[in-house]
């Protein structure tokens, strides 16, 4: 089965541009001309992945993201012009999984998509295990003493990657480069966020608790002692 983009863009030529490109890489492409038309689209069909403008009419893309995130895991590009630290972290504190600032190479746009898609990818079939917590790549299921627990794409990202490394602390900066797939330097807290929504749904309700501070240095996933 094609690889199903939806891409969300008001510059129409600029959307049949990357449609054709896309299409050329072998993607089904749909498009989308304003925010709550491509919400719409999004929201009654299956994609695989979705591309969001920033600057959309009737609705911003970052309001669209955020509305996604309600009900959907697929994974979202954003597309934006605002090249500001701050903005692109506001983007990713919306849900969007990555961005490409305006103007860009579209080999740069087909690469990011490809390193989604890797990330997508689960490469083994082997489920992640820690005490009582359990992570199935194939079923893309997670379960804490037998109860299913549902995450984001993102908060699923950032658990596959501790329970890849249990046991090792990572940095904010380490987590930046190997979950969001980016690095900078300046402040942002969007790993600490989403450290607090994935406490929230493997740790609040149960007595053992999995991720665990290191003051100074950043996050650890180990077992009790």
């Amino acid at each position: 089965m094609m690889y199903r983009i939806l891409i969300i863009e008001d510059e129409k030529p600029l959307a049949r541009f990357l449609q054709l490109e896309l299409g050329h890489e072998g993607y089904l492409v749909t498009l989308a001309h304003d925010g709550p038309g491509g919400l719409s689209l999004a929201l009654e069909h299956e994609f695989d992945m979705i591309l969001i403008d920033w600057m959309l009419p009737g609705m911003e893309g970052i309001e669209v993201c955020k509305k996604l995130r309600e009900s959907k895991q697929i994974p979202i590009l954003m597309l934006t012009a605002r090249g500001m630290i701050s903005e692109r972290v506001n983007g990713l504190d919306a849900g969007a999984d990555d961005y490409v600032v305006k103007p860009f190479a579209i080999e740069e746009l087909i690469a990011r998509i490809r390193a989604i898609q890797r990330r997508q990818a689960d490469r083994s079939s082997d489920t992640y295990k820690l005490q009582d917590l359990v992570l199935d790549p194939v079923a893309h299921r997670v379960e804490r003493e037998g109860q299913q627990i549902d995450l984001s794409v993102r908060e699923y990202d950032l658990l596959k990657y501790f329970l890849e490394n249990k046991g090792v602390v990572q940095t904010r900066e380490s987590l930046l480069r190997h979950v969001w797939g980016f690095s900078f330097a300046g402040e942002t807290n969007v790993v600490d966020v989403y450290i607090r929504y994935l406490r929230a749904k493997i740790d609040d309700s149960f007595e053992t608790k999995l991720i665990h501070t290191v003051r100074g240095v950043g996050y650890v996933l180990r077992g009790s002692e």
